[in-house]
């Protein structure tokens, strides 16, 4: 399949509807570790980018993700909103011109969303933090379009990764956020941010059935 603007629209909803089902676990992850308001936060982010969509029923790919980008780093309660903008704001980037995608395209979406992030945080893999989520996600998709796959197969994937990152973050001491003054003893706990991430993922994905 080629993902179009109306697609993406279910991708996105998705994404928000799981949020929405899952806000409380996440705020419960993060009162291990954290302030435990990250489910607050995401579900703050995600009703922002429900409000976007709705304020676009029909238009450009990129006007719409560009649109959320700028929304989200309005977003009050540390770094979701900014990092969650930045992804927005690079995948709008790789889609000028375009209006619809092909599996390359939607990887590369996403490379370039990734891409973003990190000039806007240092954390990698293995930091603890939503990157560890992120980075396999990103990788399986490029695979996955290498190898031929479609779209919905790809997320499938994608999640799955995303999901197993997040687990590892399990034996990881926080090295970012308030997190980190806890060092050892956030040994056992998920990074909130990374199982987030690997729900929006699979919220994406989703999107599409």
């Amino acid at each position: 399949m080629r993902v179009e603007y109306d697609d993406l629209k279910r991708m996105l909803g998705g994404a928000v509807e799981i949020i929405r089902q899952k806000n409380d676990e996440l705020s419960i992850l993060d009162a291990a570790i954290g302030d435990g308001d990250h489910g607050v936060t995401m579900l703050r982010a995600f009703e922002k980018i429900n409000q976007v969509m709705e304020a676009h029923p029909q238009g450009k790919i990129v006007d719409l993700l560009t649109d959320i980008g700028w929304a989200l780093l309005d977003i009050d309660g540390g770094a979701t909103g900014p990092l969650y903008g930045s992804l927005f704001l690079g995948m709008g980037e790789a889609l000028v011109g375009l209006d619809a995608l092909d599996p390359d395209q939607f990887a590369r979406m996403f490379e370039m969303g990734l891409e973003s992030i990190g000039k806007q945080t240092k954390a990698r893999k293995g930091d603890k933090t939503m990157m560890d989520a992120l980075i396999p996600a990103v990788e399986s998709m490029r695979n996955s379009a290498q190898q031929g796959l479609d779209i919905p197969e790809m997320l499938e994937k994608a999640a799955s990764a995303a999901r197993q990152g997040a687990e590892s973050t399990k034996n990881i001491p926080a090295h970012y956020g308030r997190a980190k003054h806890q060092g050892e003893r956030t040994l056992g706990h998920p990074d909130p941010g990374a199982v987030s991430l690997a729900y929006v993922i699979q919220g994406l994905r989703n999107g599409l059935d």
